[in-house]
């Protein structure tokens, strides 16, 4: 949704709040979509400081599914985020590139909430989310759940030292099961009686 702000700049010091509903229903980055499962309007005051700068307070409260780090499960993240940014409406956008703060969420006196909400939710993103602190996760051979069942998968774990004398074993496995392979001068002799 988008706010026109040509109000907020007939006077310094004049404040205007806003309590915008998200229209996005999914957050979507690189790494995967993410449904948004509730959500409250966002709220904002934003406040015209001096000349044509503007500071925007906003608070974000939302539900967002994300899946276990370990076991792909969805897991239900309450997120609530108090943010502040500072726009100089005076800047060109190449100035705003040079500063790297391009604020894509602004295009002139327009201000673009999903896109705001959009850039809070990447910064402030769980790092790891865990469907409990003690989940087994996935087996890495044929994918069963861990927290719900067990496999029978061989699961132990080889020195990574020792990969080289494995590789020589297996050869030497698959060389024996193959009489073709073998060498002429490796053919036992008969004995003679």
């Amino acid at each position: 949704m988008q706010i026109n702000l040509s109000e907020l700049f007939v006077c310094e010091g004049k404040v205007m709040q806003y309590e915008v509903p998200i229209e996005m229903d999914e957050f979507v980055t690189a790494s995967g979509s993410y449904p948004l499962t509730e959500k409250q309007p966002v709220q904002l005051t934003i406040t015209h400081s001096k000349n044509r700068n503007l500071r925007i307070c906003g608070n974000l409260d939302l539900h967002m599914t994300i899946p276990c780090d370990r076991c792909l499960e969805p897991v239900d993240n309450h997120l609530q985020i108090t943010f502040e940014r500072d726009v100089d409406a005076n800047a060109t956008e190449e100035e705003r590139i040079e500063a790297l703060d391009e604020q894509p969420y602004m295009n002139g006196y327009n201000l673009d909430v999903d896109l705001l909400v959009y850039g809070e939710l990447i910064v402030n993103m769980p790092m790891k989310v865990l469907c409990r602190q003690d989940c087994k996760g996935i087996c890495n051979r044929c994918g069963a759940n861990l927290n719900y069942e067990t496999c029978a998968c061989d699961v132990t774990e080889l020195d990574p030292r020792m990969s080289v004398i494995r590789d020589i074993f297996h050869q030497s496995a698959e060389v024996s099961a193959f009489p073709s392979f073998r060498s002429k001068g490796s053919k036992k002799k008969k004995k003679k009686r």
